[in-house]
């Protein structure tokens, strides 16, 4: 799933502060295509994980478990690479925002939507974060020019996913709060970026710490709310317990660490395409695990989603660039 501080194509834009380059006389241990691989793995699984934590506990504190655990390996993290803490209130306030719009919110709703909808389909919703993302930051963001070309990207997305709901039957045997909980969830992940982008840039503070601040807020959000609409578990069944502890150190703290080194190493064109696998693990792991059934219109939809947020997170040429920036008489050079 979407990480929390470092964009993969879906949660979109990235929008911290630039990453240093890596020191050049340091390389990984493990080559970044296997690292690539994990990631890829890892968020895949992500929504198996939901759905077998949601079995055992409650929404919420399937969240707060995975907060938890995510806050405790990005500490250890911080801790061992000497990370400072951000020390301005007005860097924490955004910091609160943002955690509640990438962590606390998002993560709640997919958990609520996976005790009624498959794991399979609550990982396509997953990725039309991008979508929700490039209309928003036509909006919100004038740097980001709409082209035809994301435009066209968008219409061809949300094609997608009308194909994956099955919009011609009527949305027939569709459970619409689940779906419709798993599309806010994705949508969100939209608003918390462009969110970040517009606040937390420049802020002197690295991508690490910034997100492992923002995790520690989500904690206590989900610490805040947990108790009021939940009681406290009688029991802690052993899949479901596991299922959460792996989710929150996997792929909600292990996996930034994992996504963080690759911007570093390949950039964030190549690590974000990390997005484009999740869909397609998350289908294969629910239909083979968890016996969760497959219509033709999911997979083809899927197809269709992501083709779209491929559009909409392509770069023009740059013969073409250049021709539009001399079209318009201004120096600026769109970004897409």
């Amino acid at each position: 799933m979407s990480a929390p501080c470092q964009q993969p194509a879906a949660p979109p834009a990235a929008s911290v502060p630039p990453l240093p380059p890596p020191p050049a006389a340091r390389r990984p241990a493990v080559d970044w295509r296997i690292r690539f691989a994990a990631l890829s793995l890892i968020w895949g699984f992500s929504f198996l994980l939901i759905k077998v934590g949601t079995q055992g506990f409650a929404p919420f504190q399937v969240t707060l478990g995975r907060l938890l655990a995510g806050t405790a390996v990005l500490a250890v993290a911080m801790a061992m690479r000497r990370e400072r803490l951000p020390r301005s209130a007005r860097t924490w306030g955004h910091i609160t925002v943002a955690a509640f719009f990438l962590n606390a919110l998002p993560f709640s709703l997919f958990s609520y939507a996976e005790l009624t909808i498959p794991s399979t389909l609550a990982g396509i919703c997953n990725a039309t974060s991008p979508l929700w993302g490039m209309a928003l930051s036509m909006v919100a963001l004038s740097e980001d020019r709409p082209t035809r070309r994301r435009v066209a990207g968008l219409g061809v997305g949300f094609l997608g996913v009308l194909t994956v709901l099955g919009a011609w039957q009527g949305f027939s045997g569709l459970d619409l709060p689940g779906t419709g909980m798993a599309l806010l969830a994705s949508f969100s992940y939209a608003v918390g970026w462009i969110y970040v982008r517009r606040t937390l840039a420049g802020t002197g503070s690295s991508t690490l710490t910034l997100t492992g601040s923002q995790l520690f807020i989500g904690t206590l959000q989900l610490a805040v709310v947990t108790p009021v609409f939940t009681s406290a578990p009688d029991t802690f069944p052993l899949l479901p317990t596991l299922s959460v502890l792996a989710l929150g150190a996997l792929g909600t703290g292990l996996a930034v660490l994992l996504q963080y080194g690759l911007v570093q190493e390949v950039g964030p064109t190549t690590g974000q395409m990390v997005t484009y696998f999740i869909p397609v693990i998350a289908t294969a792991a629910g239909v083979a695990l968890l016996g969760e059934q497959l219509t033709w219109n999911t997979p083809v939809g899927a197809v269709i989603v992501l083709a779209g947020a491929a559009l909409t997170q392509s770069r023009p040429s740059a013969a073409a660039t250049r021709t539009r920036t001399a079209g318009d008489g201004t120096k600026h050079l769109s970004r897409t």
